[in-house]
């Protein structure tokens, strides 16, 4: 099975796109929607400190009455954040995203933030491992 640390190498965007506990809502999310990106970390200085989805905005934002324009992201950010390393396999990922209904995982090495899977990411990658295994299946029948 496919690594953690291949995944984040063959993501199409490198980097990790963070925000500061500080920033307001509304920056968090002209700044998500500006990177095309469903979450964001939450870092005070290197340290991760939470992580903001769209999810937290609608649940924990609007619903509850909050204004994007004057809400530091800290009221809002999901804290603590469940986190994989990349020596780790993407079975583990799953588990984790199954098992506590998450769709993000920041992917932290060395106490340092390397980069973020999605859920997305992981089926685009196992979908990619089965049609690869395919293709193989079917050329070997074909000249076998």
């Amino acid at each position: 099975m496919i690594s953690v640390k291949k995944l984040l190498y063959d993501k199409p965007t490198s980097g990790v796109w963070s925000v500061t506990p500080a920033t307001t809502v509304i920056d968090t999310l002209y700044f998500m929607s500006d990177k095309n990106i469903g979450a964001v970390v939450v870092l005070d200085g290197e340290e991760l400190v939470g992580i903001f989805s769209e999810r937290d905005y609608a649940r924990k934002g609007i619903v509850q009455g909050r204004k994007a324009s004057s809400t530091p992201i800290s009221e809002v950010m999901t804290s603590p954040v469940f986190t994989v390393s990349s020596d780790m396999g993407i079975q583990e990922c799953m588990k984790l995203f199954s098992e506590k209904k998450i769709r993000h995982l920041p992917v932290v090495d060395q106490g340092r933030v390397v980069g973020v899977l999605s859920i997305g990411d992981i089926v685009n990658s196992i979908m990619s491992e089965q049609r690869q295994h395919i293709q193989f299946l079917e050329h070997y029948i074909t000249n076998a």
